[in-house]
């Protein structure tokens, strides 16, 4: 007797705790790529019909009541007198991590066939094996302290995966086999823009992603620069944005949404300065999509972004901290046909693909221990 279509849809669907960054909430304007990516990826799971629960920092829309920062645990008058007392912050966010971890082991047993992990605290790492369900964790970082040593500890995870081949890399002294699988955005959100609107940097405004270095590069190749994004360290960008700003170069603030998209589509080329390794980076998949060409400094994974060996061109990569070999390759990136731009990075770096790849893996994971609880029950 064949089964309903209805009732094969219903079995195929999957129960999914996401375990979401905890410093910012998922909430658009995003503050990070991180955000941005666990945001997408609940909307992509629960467009599929899979059940997705989320649990993210304070303020993310649709997430559980079990916040991972700013949970309801607070030292009393006593305990902030002792000296030996940690940061509260830190004691605040552990706390919330372990209402989760607690919750998943109560309130939604029963209620989630598996978790998948984005949070970059050590305690889902610490306590995955005290979960009733297999945990998948997806690295989107450099190796932390606090998460190496959890693993070192004895910690793990039922499934890695990595968000490009050198944070695999990166990460192989401890996860020896994580799969790859790239970030990618939505082409929806972001649309083939017209271009022609000059120069553009993007991203959080703190030293590590440098955008004085683009002010410089924009200021060299003698284009205007237009500067988006959330401050993030005031200090900064008060002694080296702000100087560069003026006739040359304009800050217009923190955008999200179709504002940012329509920014990032009507800029003519976008630049990329990291100064530390990008474990992915999301900002050039962003503009690629959008048609925007990139110029970026080769740093971590983004070259695995830029340069899909068997895809055209969507910008160009040069030697990381070059200000003069950015300036010098925007007149490049200008002469590329902004819908060959577009193609490439519908077939590199769709979210749809993404997103197949994580039910996939889900879905594997699930399923192998199921069978495994099958036969230790039998």
């Amino acid at each position: 007797m064949r089964a309903d279509p209805a009732e094969r849809r219903a079995a195929d669907r999957l129960r999914v705790a996401v375990l979401g960054p905890s410093r910012y909430p998922v909430a658009e304007p995003y503050a990070g790529g991180l955000e941005s990516f666990v945001g997408n990826l609940v909307a992509g799971l629960r467009a599929r019909g899979h059940r997705v629960l989320l649990f993210a920092a304070a303020g993310s829309p649709g997430a559980q009541p079990e916040a991972l920062s700013g949970g309801g645990w607070r030292p009393d008058e006593l305990a902030r007198a002792d000296a030996s007392m940690p940061a509260e912050a830190f004691m605040v966010e552990h706390h919330s991590h372990l209402d989760v971890l607690t919750a998943l082991r109560t309130t939604y047993a029963g209620e989630v066939d598996v978790v998948h992990n984005h949070s970059l605290h050590y305690l889902p790492l610490s306590l995955a094996d005290t979960l009733p369900v297999p945990v998948v964790t997806t690295l989107h970082t450099p190796p932390t302290p606090w998460l190496t040593s959890a693993l070192a500890a004895g910690g793990g995870s039922g499934a890695f995966t990595a968000v490009s081949s050198f944070t695999a890399r990166q990460w192989a002294p401890w996860v020896p086999h994580a799969q790859v699988v790239l970030n990618g955005v939505e082409p929806r959100r972001w649309p083939l823009g017209p271009g022609g609107r000059g120069l553009l940097w993007f991203g959080r405004i703190v030293p590590e992603k440098a955008p004085h270095l683009a002010l410089r590069a924009a200021a060299r190749a003698g284009h205007h620069l237009d500067v988006v994004g959330p401050v993030g360290d005031e200090e900064y960008f008060a002694a080296q944005v702000a100087p560069r700003l003026g006739a040359g170069a304009t800050y217009r603030g923190h955008l999200g949404g179709d504002d940012l998209a329509r920014v990032v589509g009507r800029a003519s080329a976008v630049l990329m300065t990291p100064s530390w390794d990008e474990p992915f980076g999301l900002v050039a998949a962003e503009a690629a999509m959008s048609g925007t060409p990139v110029v970026a400094f080769d740093r971590g994974g983004v070259s695995e972004v830029l340069r899909p060996h068997v895809l055209p061109a969507m910008g160009a990569v040069v030697p990381a901290d070059d200000v003069e070999a950015m300036a010098g390759a925007v007149e490049d990136v200008l002469a590329l046909d902004r819908r060959d731009v577009r193609r490439a990075a519908l077939a590199h770096l769709s979210f749809e693909r993404a997103v197949s790849a994580y039910e996939s893996i889900l879905r594997s994971v699930a399923a192998r221990t199921a069978v495994q609880l099958d036969v230790a029950a039998s």
